[in-house]
């Protein structure tokens, strides 16, 4: 397995809110740690809030117990750790009131990914067949999908397709995403945050990330081309290429 991430504040903004992390090697309690983050909220506030999601999140995992096997369970509960450390946090001065981070985080291994998950940031497999969305965006439009009230094709055109329903730190309590999936047939996983996915399609994106060029060439690419077509936010991706070491 071989991993890229990067982050890149985009065209538009004067901040770089996205908040990454990757390993391959174990951190504290599990054999590898992926984690995308984009924050929201004030001046500052968006930055913190992503920033110190990745960074409580980690410190959790280091000081929890190794184990073996499933860590949905273990990502789960930390993430409700940090969400109700960033809620306490958001208290505390006023220019953090309301803010909020997208998250999610993921390990593998045995030919499974364990994840954890609020947001509209993505995690994606991809083989030579294409790509596939494994979360869920967790915005008005899509809740609406979801309740068949719209239509998909009405999702990109709906005026709340980017309001947020769910992120780590704006309630003391939040409802998150836990899940394995087996890896069978999968080459590659993409996580990213909505700057990338704004600007390149699925489609595009499956093309870009089976070049036969290197996992930081064909993640450069995307941050590029999302940047080519206006960089309209800041973008964040981390690849990962499961049969590579």
């Amino acid at each position: 397995m071989h991993a890229v991430g990067l982050t890149h504040v985009g065209r538009i903004r004067n901040q770089n809110q996205d908040a990454i992390f990757v390993s391959t090697g174990r951190v504290g309690a599990v054999p590898n740690l992926f984690i995308v983050a984009d924050g929201m909220g004030g001046h500052k506030a968006g930055d913190v809030a992503s920033t110190q999601a990745v960074q409580r999140f980690c410190a959790y995992l280091e000081l929890a117990q190794a184990q073996a096997g499933d860590y949905v369970d273990l990502l789960v509960q930390t993430a409700h750790q940090v969400n109700q450390e960033l809620y306490d946090l958001s208290k505390t001065d006023d220019e953090m009131a309301g803010m909020g981070t997208t998250f999610i985080a993921c390990v593998v291994e045995d030919r499974r990914v364990d994840v954890v998950h609020v947001g509209d940031s993505r995690a994606y497999f991809i083989n030579a067949q294409g790509i596939g969305q494994i979360t869920n965006d967790h915005t008005y439009a899509e809740e609406l999908y979801r309740a068949g009230e719209i239509t998909e094709a009405e999702i990109p055109h709906h005026p709340k397709r980017h309001h947020l329903t769910r992120v780590l730190g704006y309630d003391p309590l939040v409802a998150l995403d836990g899940f394995s999936r087996k890896l069978a047939g999968v080459d590659s996983i993409l996580l990213c945050t909505d700057g990338l996915t704004n600007m390149l399609d699925d489609a595009y994106l499956a093309q870009v990330t089976q070049e036969a060029t290197s996992a930081h060439e064909r993640a450069q690419r995307l941050v590029d081309d999302a940047n080519a077509l206006g960089g309209t936010d800041n973008i964040s991706a981390i690849l990962i290429d499961l049969h590579m070491n």
